[in-house]
């Protein structure tokens, strides 16, 4: 995590999060901590074997969030788009 490569890819990690409006900076309660997060590095190669690029993930420690306290509602799409596509057909075919 000290090369340059590293660091560059936590720069752009931290660039797309801000981007994409991943969170929103809150005021945190006197009474409560911070969750943790970590880096989770992963070398992506080519099909040849060599480097593509080096990704970094900041990932939360959500194991030590609480529910209605610490968020309040989750979202996460696990449906293929084909999957989508096919439930549609079949909803259209059925009106």
């Amino acid at each position: 995590m000290q090369g340059p490569k590293w660091r560059q890819a936590m720069q752009d990690e931290i660039v797309a999060l801000e981007k994409n409006n991943t969170w929103t900076l809150e005021m945190l309660p006197p009474d409560k901590k911070p969750i943790g997060c970590n880096w989770v590095y992963k070398i992506k190669y080519n099909a040849d074997g060599t480097i593509e690029r080096y990704k970094a993930r900041l990932v939360a420690k959500e194991f030590t969030q609480v529910e209605r306290i610490d968020y309040h509602e989750t979202f996460a799409l696990v449906a293929k788009l084909v999957t989508v596509r096919c439930s549609l057909t079949v909803a259209s075919i059925h009106n």
